[in-house]
């Protein structure tokens, strides 16, 4: 029987894979500290738990009719972003996959109401959550990402996650979920930007928006996923990102409003041209 050895909420943003000089001058001199927490994601939680595969909720994989799931068997080449070209460009990534696991998940969400396909096509693009994480974290695990479709509402992306759960409880696999985007996600304008690039919370697009991220940091530090996922539709009102799809999912799949799971802090809550970036993580007994 198969389980999910650990979840979280882990950023991807681009600015990870500038070179270490470019981070120190956007930063004010010092290191952002997603860098540090990827390594310890790595080093004191996969190395521990040791998953079989690693799933990825991929919130730049945008999907309008239906959710996505990869099911190659192997997924391997050089990414290069169209978004930000000069810190994303030619990384090498090749990544072992689950083609059984794919379809059974695309299967099980299916039957939970989500029209869900798995797709082996070898020219399926990749996009940077997955390319970005997987150059930190991956050691040969299997690795599958699942998209996002923008068209859902927190009911499809909780359903999509309760089948999720369920094709992973039904394999043999052990299972870590990274569920990859931002929390509030709204970008300074293109002229304010350069005064925005520092990662202290006070550049967080509005102080609203820093306000609800918190609340939801700490409950979710509480192991109180019902209060993040009963309060939705107010947490809309700050654009979290892909409509927050990543983590709903995660939590669909963990039980939802009765997962109880504390989470913790792998890296501090940062500011990213506006946006809010943070790495939590739950571990599972």
């Amino acid at each position: 029987m198969g389980e999910i050895v650990g979840a979280g909420i882990v950023a991807h943003a681009p600015t990870i894979m500038l070179p270490r000089e470019v981070r120190y001058e956007l930063n004010e001199g010092k290191e952002i500290s997603l860098v540090p927490g990827l390594h310890r994601l790595r080093d004191e939680v996969l190395d521990e738990v040791k998953p079989d595969t690693i799933i990825v909720l991929d919130t730049h994989w945008h999907t309008i009719v239906e959710f996505c799931v990869t099911a190659q068997e192997r997924r391997e080449g050089k990414y290069t972003s169209d978004e930000l070209p000069r810190g994303m460009s030619q990384i090498p990534y090749d990544l072992k996959g689950n083609p059984q696991l794919a379809h059974a998940i695309a299967e099980r969400a299916t039957e939970a109401g989500v029209r869900t396909n798995a797709i082996e096509d070898p020219y399926l693009p990749v996009h940077y959550p997955t390319v970005n994480l997987a150059t930190y974290l991956n050691k040969g695990e299997e690795w599958i990402s699942i998209s996002h479709a923008y068209t859902g509402e927190p009911e499809t992306f909780l359903a999509v996650g309760e089948g999720l759960g369920r094709a992973i409880r039904e394999s043999d696999r052990r299972v870590a979920i990274l569920a990859s985007g931002s929390m509030s996600h709204r970008f300074w304008p293109f002229r304010q930007i350069p005064d925005h690039e520092a990662s202290d919370p006070s550049h967080i697009s509005t102080p609203e928006a820093r306000e609800a991220d918190l609340e939801r940091i700490a409950w979710m530090e509480e192991g109180n996923h019902a209060a993040v996922i009963d309060t939705m539709d107010e947490y809309l009102r700050h654009l979290p990102e892909a409509r927050f799809g990543h983590y709903l999912m995660m939590a669909g799949a963990l039980g939802g409003r009765d997962w109880k799971a504390k989470g913790r802090l792998m890296s501090d809550y940062e500011n990213a041209t506006g946006t809010s970036q943070v790495h939590v993580w739950f571990d599972q007994p």
